[in-house]
Formats: C-alpha cells, structure tokens, sequence
C-alpha cells in the first residue's frame, strides 16, 4: 500500500470528524453564519500567509528543477488564487484589507503554523511533504464532497469556496503532492517514515482544530 494511502487510512476517523464539522456542513448548506465565516477568513489570512513561507522553503529545499517548479506552482496558487478569492469574500462579506493584515492569529492558527514551520525547517523534504498534505488534500476532498452535494438552482454565499477547492487546478496540485510524497516516501528509512506519519497525524489533528476554532471564534484567554 502506497503511504499516503496508509496514512489516509489510519487518519480517517480524524478526517470523517472534519467532514462532519458543523463549518464545514454549514458551508454546503450555505447556513452557516457569516460572522464565524468572516471569523474564519481573517484567520485563513494569516495561515495562508505563513503556509507560503513554508512552501518558500520547500522551493529551497528541493533537489531538482522540476519539484521546485511544482512547489513555486503551489506557491503561486497559494499567494494568488486562494489569496484572490479570501480577499474577494473579505470585500463580499464587509471585512477591509486593513482587518486582514491587522488579524492576529488565534491561539489554534498560530499552533498549527509554527508546527508547519517546525517540521519545514528541522526536518526533511519529505516530512515537510506529509505535514504539508493533510490541508492541500484535505481542502481538496472536502471542496468535492460539497460539490457533489449542491442543489441545482439553489444559491451558496460559499459557492465560489466550493468551485475554488473542488476545481481543476486544486485537484491537480494536490493529487502532486500526494504522489510526490509517496516518490519521497518510497525512498525514506523506517524512521523517517515513522516521523511522517506523526506529522501527517498531527496535521489532521490540526486540520479539525482549525474548523472547531473557526466555529467557536476562538480567542486568546488573555
């Protein structure tokens, strides 16, 4: 069995928990309150922000021409396509670019990017790979069951997230790293693909905890 198949395996209770999220359903029903999704927009804003620092370093840490090419194409998507379409909702849903840059992460947010960063500057491409792949290909799994899921006729604020994250150029982003990771994988020690594991496990975790503070508008205690 490949390893992202495996590790899909053994995060699928994780991932099942994601799909049921109350956000993530009120995103396909279009029910869900444009206060937490504007909650979640500004924290979309910063990941994305530091997610493509991780990926800048990707870039650098790859050892051929035709990866770092794949890696600056995702890069680009990142700081373009998804940048585009958050401030377009941003506008859309009566949030400023002021409100966007003047965000500040939420205790989850900043958890889950200094994991991200962590593993991106101790560790191996390949484990930066698998860290990485739980949100690519998550969004991607998540975009197209919602849009398998959509009523001919019937209007989504959140409709334009839905094409975004089930479309041609996200799927075919993820499904690269996703075999890119399983190449890496292939040719990795049992240690290194223990600790690949771990990180893509953790991800996940991250990836649920993510929608959970978006729905709870998590705040810094003090």
């Amino acid at each position: 069995m490949a390893f992202t198949a495996d590790v899909r395996r053994k995060a699928d209770p994780i991932w099942r928990r994601i799909a049921a999220h109350p956000f993530v359903r009120g995103i396909g029903s279009g029910r869900l309150t444009r206060r937490r999704f504007r909650f979640y927009l500004c924290q979309d804003y910063v990941f994305l922000v530091e997610y493509s620092r991780v990926l800048a370093l990707a870039v650098a840490r790859a050892d051929d021409l035709t990866t770092m090419g794949e890696f600056a194409a995702l890069l680009h998507h990142t700081l373009h396509t998804e940048m585009d379409l958050l401030r377009r909702y941003a506008r859309r849903f009566g949030v400023s670019p002021a409100a966007l840059e003047q965000t500040r992460p939420a205790p989850t947010a900043y958890a889950y990017t200094r994991h991200l960063l962590q593993v991106a500057t101790s560790g191996t491409l390949a484990e930066l790979c698998a860290t990485l792949l739980p949100c690519q290909w998550g969004y991607w799994e998540l975009g197209t069951a919602l849009a398998k899921g959509q009523r001919p006729g019937r209007a989504n604020p959140y409709a334009d997230w839905i094409r975004t994250y089930s479309g041609p150029e996200f799927t075919k982003l993820a499904r690269w790293l996703r075999d890119l990771t399983d190449r890496l994988a292939a040719g990795a020690g049992r240690a290194e693909r223990d600790r690949m594991r771990r990180h893509f496990l953790t991800s996940s975790r991250y990836e649920f905890a993510f929608w959970e503070m978006s729905y709870r508008m998590e705040r810094w205690p003090l």
